[in-house]
């Protein structure tokens, strides 16, 4: 396996950004962090969004020049695509691609439309991918304090200049990711990677984890509230250790006990069996069977099962108990 690239400040610069007007598309909460972080560094940025809407309002707020999607699309030498997955085709072909100028560069920050095959540009068009590996807020804060949080790069299709990956960097560079490195990729790594993260781990396995946890003990006749501290509450200790210093850290911090019982007993919980189903989840991600799901539950079921399950989540026990908590905790603070 090759070593994977990284790159840091002095891989790339900033110039070769100069008389480029980078385009915006959408101001949720990537479009408004990477959006101010790009202007704050002194690029030229202009935001596209619907007009006199919310996020018109606020990207306006923010002191960043703004126009329609078609507008900044039409001035823009890099149009930068940061609308939620579901909607980036329709707005892609309706809006984006009728204005694109000449030699243009995409960008995004995940690679699900152009890895299944929804966005198909043009020839002649770079295509680029420049993802933090963080939520909007976060970066936007790190990024205030001097520093950046890491980031993925990726170049799809070369632009007719030849300097895609040199864009994507000084793009890196402008939000600070260089700072803390950006790891260099394909557009299928990152997508694969982080659509299965989120299935198996970091959203799905976790939450579904932590609300078995607190059904075992309240079943078993524990109060609820010392279900709630046990299995979720304490949950961000634990990755607080982890993310400071890995797996070792946190085993070094908590008691002789707790490192014996999670050695001893956590390879009951994920099993074999447990692996195989991420295998399973991981499949349905490479093959396009979870993207085809989705774009379905987004445009046929108008996000109808998708509100129900969020719903039925909001209702589950560990959700009642928890908000009765934090309350508690506002109410101290």
């Amino acid at each position: 396996m090759s070593e994977t690239k990284i790159y840091y400040d002095k891989d790339a610069n900033l110039s070769i950004l100069e008389g480029k007007k980078i385009a915006v598309i959408g101001y949720g909460a990537q479009g408004r962090a990477q959006a101010r972080m790009m202007h704050e560094s002194g690029l030229d940025v202009l935001v596209g969004v619907r007009e006199n809407g919310a996020s018109w309002k606020q990207a306006t707020e923010d002191g960043l020049n703004v126009e329609t999607i078609e507008n900044a699309t039409a001035q823009a030498d890099i149009v930068h695509i940061l609308i939620p997955d579901e909607h980036q085709k329709e707005v892609y072909e309706a809006q984006i691609a009728p204005n694109l100028k000449p030699g243009v560069t995409l960008g995004f920050s995940h690679g699900f439309n152009i890895v299944y095959d929804y966005i198909k540009p043009a020839e002649g068009i770079g295509v680029i991918m420049v993802a933090p590996k963080s939520p909007g807020t976060e970066e936007y804060k790190v990024y205030k304090e001097g520093f950046g949080v890491p980031a993925l790069l990726a170049v799809r299709t070369e632009n007719v200049d030849g300097n895609a990956k040199q864009l994507a960097l000084g793009m890196a560079k402008a939000m600070a990711f260089t700072k803390a490195g950006v790891l260099e990729c394909t557009f299928e790594q990152e997508t694969y990677e982080d659509l299965f993260g989120e299935q198996a781990v970091l959203c799905g396995g976790v939450t579904e984890l932590m609300k078995t946890g607190f059904e075992v003990l309240t079943e078993a006749g524990y109060p609820p509230e010392l279900a709630y501290f046990e299995c979720l509450h304490e949950m961000k200790l634990i990755v607080d250790l982890i993310y400071k210093g890995g797996m070792e850290n946190m085993w070094k911090v908590v008691s002789n006990t707790a490192e014996y019982g999670g050695h001893t007993r956590g390879n009951r919980i994920i099993t074999p069996e447990t692996k195989e189903r991420m295998k399973e989840i991981l499949a349905e991600v490479e093959d396009g069977r979870f993207a085809k799901q989705w774009i379905k539950e987004a445009k046929e079921n108008k996000m109808e099962g998708l509100l129900e399950m969020r719903k039925k989540e909001g209702e589950h026990p560990i959700e009642v108990v928890g908000r009765k908590i934090r309350a508690m905790f506002e109410q101290k603070s």
